[in-house]
């Protein structure tokens, strides 16, 4: 069986965190958590039920998260996060399917693992997440 690289997380920038968390708390019921300026001012986006672990419960749903739009076109748009294995083997492979990397270096996120933003082949903004703990394999489908 092929190995997968499954979507896990969504971002999508805000200009007001305050009003983006009240829209989508009170349009979706998300709950929203406002985290301090030592992660950004990042706002984390709880879409489903999740378990002790953070992982979402239900199959086929993912959570997300929210970033100050910077006067970047590229940051405007809404983007996805794809889990892979070691980080730096996915980022030479991006390129060599045509896509470049929009960092010098990946980002450590504590207690998460370590991100990297890219641009594929169409110029679309995506990023890749080599979590701390590969647990979703497990929950899609993986081998334990």
């Amino acid at each position: 069986m092929a190995k997968y690289n499954p979507v896990v997380h969504f971002e999508m920038p805000y200009e007001n965190r305050d009003r983006a968390a009240k829209f989508y708390e009170s349009a979706f019921g998300w709950k929203m958590s406002k985290l301090g300026a030592e992660m950004g001012n990042y706002m984390t986006a709880e879409t489903s039920e999740t378990g002790k672990d953070r992982m979402v419960k239900l199959p086929g749903t993912i959570n997300g998260g929210f970033y100050q739009k910077m006067p970047d076109p590229s940051s405007h748009a809404p983007s996805v996060v794809i889990a892979v294995e070691d980080l730096e083997a996915a980022m030479k492979k991006v390129v060599q399917a045509g896509g470049q990397i929009m960092s010098k270096k990946p980002e450590d996120i504590p207690g998460v693992g370590r991100w990297v933003s890219f641009r594929d082949s169409e110029g679309t903004r995506v990023s890749m997440l080599q979590p701390k703990r590969m647990e979703y394999s497990e929950k899609v489908g993986g081998k334990k």
